[in-house]
């Protein structure tokens, strides 16, 4: 498995969250590839990229975090990632 970008705007600060009404519903450790961890409070958004809307966690970031979309959020978008092609494409959803 390899990084791919997908060129998308993604801000995670804490401050940016509650200034829209996001309230924290709980506190996570979260692990670090460094071996450390970190906490983190968490919430549940709706998130739209184009025409796809979906409800995913978010984790409230301070200022030096990372910022990711992973494979949770995209998932409740019905988008899966092309690694070859590096673009975002429409999941097949499926009921199991």
């Amino acid at each position: 498995m390899g990084m791919t970008e997908v060129r998308v705007r993604v801000v995670n600060l804490a401050s940016v969250l509650r200034g829209i009404g996001v309230v924290p519903r709980e506190t996570k450790v979260f692990g670090l590839a460094n071996g450390g961890s970190v906490r983190r409070s968490i919430a549940d958004v709706r998130y739209e990229i184009g025409e796809c809307t979906g409800a995913a966690p978010v984790i409230f970031g301070r200022r030096g975090d990372a910022s990711l979309l992973g494979v949770v959020t995209l998932e409740a978008l019905g988008l899966r990632l092309d690694p070859l092609r590096r673009r975002l494409l429409p999941l097949r959803l499926m009921i199991a």
